[in-house]
């Protein structure tokens, strides 16, 4: 799933593209083509700031047409059923719904290069931890 050299860090992102993840289909499409500055750190999600994938839903909502942020828990409470409501629309092939689709990521988004099952992206971070560890070994001794 890495390809990019990076060793033994598991993280949340790396398990959203996953075919177990909780994501839909078109959040793993939208992670696996995202590179770092398709990221945006917004309030308008939950109500305090996240770094998550730029979508129509980010871009309307720090528009000047935006009615501001609502804050914590209003601002989570009209999002979470937007984006249950986005979400499904996408997976129905609405081209609109696919532009407001989004998800939290984190800056690495971009070294994700496809989806692949949770077993796998874990047995590869412990093949690249064992491979580092090798390494690390061979400088020490």
């Amino acid at each position: 799933m890495h390809g990019d050299g990076r060793c033994g860090r598991l993280d949340r992102i790396s398990l959203a593209a996953t075919t177990e993840s909780e994501t839909s289909e078109a959040i793993r499409e939208k992670i696996i083509t995202a590179s770092s500055r398709d990221t945006v750190r917004s309030i308008y999600r939950t109500g305090k700031p996240s770094r998550q994938l730029k979508s129509a839903w980010t871009n309307a909502w720090e528009g000047t047409d935006s009615p501001g942020k609502l804050g914590m828990p209003m601002m989570g409470m009209i999002s979470k059923p937007a984006f249950a409501k986005i979400d499904k629309a996408a997976l129905a092939g609405n081209v609109q719904a696919k532009e407001l689709v989004s998800y939290w990521v984190g800056q690495g988004v971009g070294l994700i290069s496809g989806v692949a099952s949770a077993g796998s992206v874990v047995q590869t971070f412990k093949e690249e931890f064992l491979d580092a560890s090798e390494r690390l070994n061979g400088f020490l001794g």
